[in-house]
């Protein structure tokens, strides 16, 4: 089956200071990682950038565009680059390096083995309360729960008729699950944290001399 990639790099760097896209990680810069561990199960790789970056060429990557407003934005600006041919479509956040090659192959085989979806989830450690006007309203069950990663696969019919409909998520499960699709949830990774901060560059920096 034709596997495509699209790796979502557009952010603004609002809440790090800078593009921590950009940043240095290791011997590469941090986009560099998701586009290594996506090149290796896609046939196809579509990079989404800054507005101002979208003329840059990048080593390995078949389109580069222009990301919009949004991250969902983001990801129909890399979809309409992706060829109709492509069976299957994996989403990244460029922010998350260190995914792991096994994680994608993870998801890709559960879209093929016939899901909609495809997403990594990991077992939360802090307990998770409903807050409303200040007062806790519910403790939620942490066992029925889990934090949801990227990559993220998808029949690529599903994904784009989830698209189609022109809603915002805060992940593109959200939109499949919204049209009725089936998404599974696989085993995420602990290291696959999100660069947010500061501190979590630091923390990606520290876990790629351990893992050197």
């Amino acid at each position: 089956m034709c596997v495509w990639a699209v790796v979502v790099a557009a952010g603004t760097g609002v809440r790090f200071g800078t593009l921590k896209q950009y940043e240095q990680l290791g011997d590469r810069r941090v986009l560099d990682w998701a586009l290594e561990r996506a090149r290796a199960v896609a046939d196809g790789v579509v990079l989404v950038v800054p507005p101002d970056r979208a003329g840059e060429s990048e080593h390995g990557v078949d389109a580069v565009v222009a990301g919009g407003e949004t991250r969902t934005a983001s990801v129909r600006a890399g979809l309409a680059a992706v060829p109709p041919d492509a069976e299957i479509l994996v989403v990244h956040d460029a922010a998350r390096p260190l995914a792991s090659v096994t994680l994608f192959e993870r998801v890709v085989e559960a879209v093929r083995n016939g899901a909609d979806g495809a997403v990594p989830g990991v077992a939360l450690a802090d307990t998770v309360k409903i807050v409303e006007d200040g007062a806790v309203a519910e403790t939620l069950d942490r066992n029925r729960l889990v934090a949801v990663q990227t990559p993220q696969a998808f029949d690529a019919h599903a994904l784009r008729r989830a698209h189609e409909a022109g809603d915002e998520g805060t992940d593109d499960a959200s939109l499949v699950e919204a049209i009725g699709g089936r998404v599974v949830v696989v085993a995420g990774e602990d290291a696959n944290d999100k660069i947010t901060t500061q501190h979590d560059l630091l923390v990606a920096r520290a876990l790629i001399e351990t893992l050197a």
